[in-house]
């Protein structure tokens, strides 16, 4: 599923924060939702500075 996810890590994060907003209230539900790795997703946002803050629940 992360393929058919934006390629851009910038673009990405928006869509992410936004389902983790609209839809989903923890990271590993949108990650099971969406069959994503959860490792691999945050890799991905980590190479922009953005990490997953489980309270806020959004990456920051």
């Amino acid at each position: 599923m992360l393929n058919e996810l934006p390629k851009d890590p910038v673009i990405l994060l928006s869509v992410i924060n936004t389902k983790l907003r609209d839809q989903y209230s923890s990271i590993e539900k949108l990650c099971e939702d969406l069959n994503i790795e959860q490792d691999e997703l945050e890799k991905k946002l980590e190479g922009i500075a953005y990490q997953y803050d489980k309270v806020q629940n959004q990456f920051l």
